[in-house]
Parts: structure tokens; sequence; C-alpha cells
């Protein structure tokens, strides 16, 4: 009759045990998608601040490098910001810094992390004939 009782005990355990550790569990499993969320955002701005120094390059108009951020897919324009050297003679550098607020929409988790400021920085060779374009 013991062994009969320790066993039912035995199963009430690990029932509050997977009780106790499943929220755990789930948090941590919240957390590392909002991090993979963040890492995918830091890619796409590295790639919307290539694409305004290159725009800013090749085009040089003013706000070239603005439409080319904000036309990155994946990435909220209204959070985006974007700064640019003023565009020189050709063999001359221009820089072009692209800062994104990225949300953690993440539930539970984004409410403790808060909203992160990432920022991609890229220097490129201006092309062309002068400051005005080709």
């Amino acid at each position: 009759m013991n062994r009969q009782r320790s066993h039912g005990s035995e199963r009430g355990q690990a029932t509050v045990e997977v009780a106790l550790a499943l929220p755990v569990l789930v948090l941590a499993l919240l957390l590392v998608v909002q991090v993979a969320l963040i890492a995918r955002a830091q890619i796409l701005v590295v790639h919307a601040a290539r694409e305004a120094a290159r725009a800013t390059a090749v085009d040089g108009r003013p706000g070239a490098a603005e439409r080319a951020a904000q036309a990155t897919p994946g990435l909220r324009p209204a959070r985006l910001a974007v700064s640019a050297s003023a565009r020189g003679d050709p063999g001359t550098t221009v820089r072009v810094t692209v800062r994104y607020v990225a949300p953690t929409d993440v539930p539970l988790v984004g409410a403790v992390l808060g909203d992160p400021e990432l920022e991609a920085s890229v220097a490129m060779r201006v092309e062309g004939t002068g400051p005005n374009g080709p």
C-alpha cells in the first residue's frame, strides 16, 4: 500500500514542478523571440544605411538618403531618423547615419525591455561628375 501512495504523490509532485517551470520557460522563449526581432531590425537598419549612402553618393539630391532609408521594407518610417553629410565632388566620401527605435511588440517581454534605439553608419565614395549629380 505504501508503494502506491508514493507513486501517486510523485505524480502530483511532477505536475507541480511542471506548473512552476512552464511560466519561466514561456517567458524565456518570448525573450528569445524578442531578441531575434531586435537582431533582425539591426540588420534592416544596416541595410537602410547602406541604401541611403548609395542613394546620396549616386543621386545627391536633397532628401535622397531619407527616401532610400524609408523605402526599406520591414522598418516603420515614422521610427527612422536619417542624417547624411553633404555630397561633395566625385571621389570624396559621404557618410550616412540611420537611427531606428525598434518596437518591442512581444507580450510581457516588450513591456520590460522597452524600445531599443539601433544605429548604423555607412560611408561611401561619391560618384558622378559634380556635387549636383551627373
